[in-house]
């Protein structure tokens, strides 16, 4: 069974580059047709969805946040990264890493991790 496992950071400065990598326990993030997507959420504005990088390693941005953000991966660790620059206090949110399906014209989330708690401040 596949499991994601965030790691990274729980505070990070204001202006600063917030850095969270997942890791993914079995089966590779290469194989599949599957989409590696961070999500987040915060009290103010729900859940948000970020990006993806996806089997083949292409990735794909929310327009809110694509100039400040990219998703990498690490084929040889199986594992993929966040990146979020120029990172404010409305970034404060819980960031989850998940596995997604093609489903109907959407995605479908399957696999989650358990989150990580992602704090802005000086």
């Amino acid at each position: 069974q596949v499991q994601l496992q965030e790691s990274g950071p729980g505070l990070v400065k204001p202006s600063q580059t917030l850095s969270l990598a997942c890791i993914v326990s079995s089966g590779s993030i290469t194989t599949g047709y599957y989409y590696w997507s961070w999500i987040r959420q915060s009290p103010k504005k729900g859940l948000e969805w970020i990006g993806y990088i996806d089997f083949r390693g292409r990735d794909y941005y929310a327009s809110s946040l694509k100039n400040r953000t990219s998703i990498s991966r690490d084929t040889s660790k199986n594992q993929f990264t966040l990146q979020l620059s120029s990172v404010h206090p409305e970034d404060a949110a819980v960031y989850y890493c998940t596995r997604a399906l093609a489903d109907f014209g959407g995605l479908r989330y399957d696999v989650w991790g358990q989150g990580t708690q992602v704090t802005v401040s000086s």
